[in-house]
């Protein structure tokens, strides 16, 4: 880029000494015009030169070729070299805007680790991650990048988790939690066990996801390329007509009027702006989605997600946390402490979500001795014997089994009775929490005209129906198996309009199926599958379903600048053409047909890349 910033200062100075300084000999001004015009246009003659043996002849580089040399042979000096020192201007610029725009997402991107720190026969050997294995041990030291997925065994520590996910608030670790490479040790040393190599790590996906996005292209850049392959030889047959046939057909009129006019046309067909400005609003917009912590996996989903008038979601671990809690203690002859007490320790050797939420909500420690008995039963729940005490712990049936008069409830979540000597003790209501932003999630996909919002769940129909009607959902289906799911997903694709499309939402290794299925698959990334990711054609970083709405925000942002593009370009074109054809415009008025509108569109394309986070 320096070099030709270089000829471009060179080939200017030239221009402006020959135009302000009269030479009384016309070969001396014309040899500094021809200097001037090579030292910034040969490079696009050797090319245009290389493409034509290629075979491949109607590109921009055989247009300004033949339109300069065109200008120089009728004696338009000054234009030839305008023209092509405007172009390269132009190429700089174009040049400069794409890598501000690969410079935003590699420093985006800049999580790829150089190397890991592994505990091999006592001592710590710094190695490349693509060499550590599964089960090793690493250490990260603060400043340093976490370089594999797995888990702390040893210290605690906060990580900048934001080239990931966009979230500028550190996240704290302990022993016993999961970190994902990629992530930017703060403080703490902390040692870590490897569950993934490098390839399958999360660091390692993200940058293929990012790296292989331009080549899933959209309609409008399909479209672009067809364009430009048709339109270009279109108007080269043009202007040689426009050359030759009215100095033949009209009465006194001069060939070299009119091969000024075709040359000029032929500056103004050049399709850079389009061509180039296009593909570029899109990168801009996978760039800006990336600030936001929101993978999309080609400019093609972009143009998916802008149409999008449905969006089905999963439950468990989508629009809820996927983390039962204990909602509701109610007890009956004794107190809500105790009753959990008892419960607590019955459920203490059980690994069921149930009993772990339970565990979870006790908070204190269990004196294992006073567990004297614990039987499970199979489809009711727990028999146990803690102290002197007698306990049931488990569901209606088990209640129903064992004769035991009880209040039945009506709160909405998984029910969990107990009876302590026979006698009924109070319940335990259990339920999966509401993410607080998925009520901010659904509020917002209806303002952004979304016509329907439908929930999918394997739970039973009142729960998925209290869900739904807390987040404002407008359908539910309920107590659907995974078929299940896919069958519902197909038909639902058959409601939308006809360039409506559906994006499914889901975080589980059985949501990947409706994933793959959907228009647009949206997968919560953070603490979703691998198959989930690997389904989806976009990924949530954050597990915030909110992120959709933001999404969905880009897409049509970009979308919105590439229609101005298009639609700039081409009117800008069409209208120097005509004025050109009748002799109205010049060459000059080309240059910025060509030039000008480029790096207005590329100026404009710039814009997808500036997001506001919510």
């Amino acid at each position: 880029m320096k070099k030709m910033q270089a000829k471009i200062i060179i080939a200017f100075i030239l221009l402006l000494i020959v135009l302000l300084i009269n030479f009384n000999n016309i070969w001396i001004a014309n040899i500094i015009y021809i200097i001037s015009y090579l030292v910034v246009g040969l490079e696009i003659l050797r090319k245009a030169i290389r493409n034509i043996i290629r075979g491949k002849v109607f590109d921009e580089n055989f247009l300004m070729a033949v339109a300069t040399i065109g200008a120089f042979v009728i004696g338009k000096f000054p234009e030839a070299v305008a023209v092509m020192l405007f172009y390269q201007i132009g190429e700089l610029f174009q040049d400069y805007a794409v890598d501000k725009s690969r410079k935003s997402i590699a420093s985006l991107m800049d999580i790829r680790p150089d190397f890991a720190n592994v505990e091999r026969n006592g001592d710590v050997e710094k190695v490349d991650p693509d060499n550590v294995k599964i089960g090793e041990i690493i250490i990260v030291k603060p400043g340093e990048k976490i370089p594999l997925d797995g888990n702390v065994i040893e210290g605690k520590s906060s990580l900048d988790t934001k080239a990931l996910t966009g979230e500028a608030l550190p996240r704290d670790v302990v022993e016993g939690e999961e970190v994902i490479s990629g992530c930017i040790n703060l403080n703490g040393v902390i040692k870590v066990k490897v569950t993934k190599e490098y390839g399958e790590s999360t660091v390692n996906k993200i940058l293929d996801l990012v790296e292989n996005a331009s080549s899933k292209k959209s309609k409008s850049e399909n479209f672009i390329t067809k364009f430009a392959q048709y339109y270009t030889p279109i108007v080269v047959i043009i202007a040689v007509f426009l050359a030759i046939l009215p100095p033949l057909i009209i009465k006194d009129e001069v060939f070299s009027d009119w091969i000024y006019r075709a040359l000029s046309f032929l500056v103004v067909s050049c399709p850079c702006a389009l061509v180039i400005s296009i593909p570029l609003s899109f990168f801009g917009g996978i760039g800006g989605a990336s600030k936001m912590g929101i993978l999309i996996k080609g400019s093609n989903y972009i143009e998916q997600l802008s149409n999008a008038e449905i969006i089905v979601f999963d439950k468990t671990g989508t629009l809820t946390e996927g983390v039962f809690e204990v909602q509701k203690v109610e007890a009956v002859g004794i107190s809500q402490e105790e009753l959990m007490k008892i419960t607590t320790y019955a459920e203490h050797y059980s690994n069921h979500p149930i009993s772990i939420s339970i565990k979870n909500a006790y908070k204190k420690e269990i004196d294992e001795k006073q567990i004297v008995k614990v039987k499970e039963l199979s489809g009711l729940g727990i028999e146990a014997k803690i102290g002197n005490q007698a306990v049931l712990v488990g569901n209606e049936k088990l209640m129903n089994e064992r004769k035991i008069e009880y209040t039945i409830s009506n709160d909405i979540g998984t029910i969990v009775y107990v009876a302590i000597d026979g006698k009924f003790s109070g319940y335990i209501v259990i339920s999966d929490k509401i993410r607080e932003d998925s009520i901010i999630a659904i509020k917002n996909l209806k303002k952004n005209n979304i016509k329907q919002t439908i929930m999918l769940t394997g739970d039973k129909q009142d729960v998925g129906e209290s869900v739904a009607k807390e987040l404002g959902i407008d359908k539910v289906y309920a107590e659907l198996l995974p078929d299940g799911k896919v069958e519902k997903v197909e038909n639902l694709l058959k409601e939308k309009s006809v360039k409506g499309k559906l994006a499914f939402v889901g975080d589980g290794i059985n949501d990947a199926p409706v994933l793959a299925i959907s228009d647009i698959g949206i997968a919560m990334g953070g603490l979703g599958s691998d198959a989930a990711i690997e389904a989806a054609d976009v990924v949530l970083m954050t597990d915030e379903p909110s992120k959709i709405v933001n999404a969905i925000q880009l897409s049509k942002k970009t979308m919105r600048i590439v229609k101005e593009n298009i639609i700039f370009a081409i009117s800008i074109k069409v209208l120097v053409l005509i004025l050109t054809a009748f002799g109205i415009s010049t060459m000059w008025e080309a240059v910025f047909a060509d030039v000008g509108v480029s790096v207005i569109a590329i100026i404009n394309a710039l814009r997808a890349l500036k997001v506001k986070k919510s």
